[in-house]
């Protein structure tokens, strides 16, 4: 599909301004956090959901996993096309389309009688909101100053993080009272809402692209092979992309199945234990925002120091979580072992923001919105979808005590992606900056 694109880039006076002002710039931060808290509500909500399935269902752990999986999957699979159409049409419509299409999902499964049709209704929850991480983040990134981008973008992510405190603790607390259909209803419909106050944000005229992107993009198989060649051509977005896929596999293990840990470890009734198990993920969530704004400060003198900042947060996050995921054996009490995991909590977020502004970073600002998909392509296939079934599988075979111990050493990977990024980072940047003062002289 050829587009003919004559708007201007986004553009601002200098780096350091808002794109439309201050006004526009936080109006459009606050309607984008608050979607993202209910993506976050409606994709999470299931996993305070679990025992009431297993005993009602007589399900499996992987097949419990595999309904926090699937989301992830169809997010991967739909990222790209939708960051796609995105770029080159309008961010704000796009985003009012898949908000609407992610809550009536979630409303649906309420209505569901058997595990394949809430597997099926599950996955269209995923279809929904494939493209809100990647489009979100590109907007935002637009309307603020760069020097504010990694503490933005923290944000912007941490409310997935708040949402899933709230869809865990929602999730238990209607399932005791009103039974686990009705918690799909009850956070679905918030969504709708919100998906039509985003129309009152202000979009940015469409980037026009140079000759040889615009070729690129015309359809997703050229874009597909585009993301490949940029892939080989600029090192670092892949290891960003690696390192941080790493990273959220531990992340959504704690996410989706410390409820069901506390239950079985410690025989917390339900509700109580996705209480129990929200006070962690709040934990992530100010950890996301902390984190941002330390690796920004860390980058101020020497811009690779972010990469080496998030190396060794995510060694410590592992150094934390793994003790204190397998101390029930060495008998502590339930609200110390909470307290401990809280802390490797609080460090596992640490790729949230700063990932997304190093993509960013790397890419041209015509492409962010589908350079920020790539990398959530890869966070959702290889790190939001894995987890849990992993963790699931793990929990089959050993018993989940075991699969929760296991699964945080998937952070040294992280560590050393993110170590290899540093060889490349700031010649990858300079090679954007030095391509958008050719195409301003042009």
């Amino acid at each position: 599909m050829a587009m003919g694109l004559s708007a201007a880039a986004p553009q601002r006076a200098h780096p350091d301004h808002y794109l439309f002002g201050s006004r526009h710039a936080w109006f459009a931060f606050a309607m984008t956090v608050a979607l993202m808290l209910f993506d976050y509500i409606d994709r999470q909500v299931i996993v305070s959901l679990f025992p009431h399935l297993k005993l009602e269902w007589g399900l499996s752990d992987k097949q419990l996993g595999a309904l926090v999986s699937v989301v992830s999957i169809t997010v991967a699979i739909g990222a790209l096309p939708i960051a796609l159409l995105a770029d080159r049409g309008s961010r704000v419509k796009s985003i009012f389309v898949m908000a609407m299409a992610w809550s009536l999902s979630c409303i649906s499964c309420m209505f569901t009688r058997s595990y394949g049709p809430l597997l099926t209704a599950r996955a269209v929850v995923g279809v929904g909101e494939a493209g809100y991480g990647s489009v979100g983040s590109a907007l935002l990134a637009s309307h603020f100053p760069e020097r504010m981008r990694s503490t933005m973008m923290a944000a912007f992510f941490a409310a997935g993080s708040f949402g899933s405190v709230l869809g865990v603790m929602l999730g238990g607390i209607i399932a005791a009272h009103w039974g686990w259909r009705a918690a799909f209803g009850v956070v679905g419909v918030p969504g709708l809402v919100f998906a039509v106050l985003y129309l009152f944000v202000r979009d940015y005229r469409t980037v026009a692209l140079p000759p040889r992107l615009d070729r690129a993009t015309q359809s997703l198989g050229s874009t597909t092979r585009s993301v490949v060649s940029a892939l080989t051509r600029a090192p670092t977005m892949l290891w960003v992309c690696l390192g941080t896929s790493a990273q959220v596999i531990v992340l959504s293990t704690v996410w989706a199945w410390l409820p069901s840990y506390l239950n079985r470890t410690h025989g917390l009734p339900p509700a109580k234990a996705a209480v129990s198990a929200a006070l962690v993920v709040l934990c992530g969530a100010v950890g996301a925002m902390l984190w941002g704004a330390v690796v920004d400060r860390a980058g101020r003198r020497q811009p690779r120091n972010k990469l080496f900042t998030l190396a060794a947060l995510c060694l410590l996050s592992m150094a934390m979580l793994m003790p204190a995921l397998g101390s029930p054996g060495l008998a502590l009490a339930p609200g110390l072992q909470l307290a401990w995991i809280a802390v490797g909590g609080l460090l596992m977020t640490c790729t949230a923001g700063p990932s997304v502004a190093l993509v960013i970073d790397v890419v041209h600002p015509g492409l962010r919105s589908t350079g920020c998909a790539v990398l959530a392509f890869f966070q959702n296939m290889f790190g939001l979808a894995a987890g849990p079934f992993i963790a699931g599988a793990l929990s089959d075979r050993w018993t989940l005590p075991v699969a929760m111990v296991i699964m945080p050493s998937f952070s040294i990977l992280a560590a050393l992606c993110y170590l290899l990024a540093t060889r490349t980072y700031e010649r990858d940047a300079k090679r954007i900056r030095e391509q958008l003062a050719t195409e301003a002289h042009a």
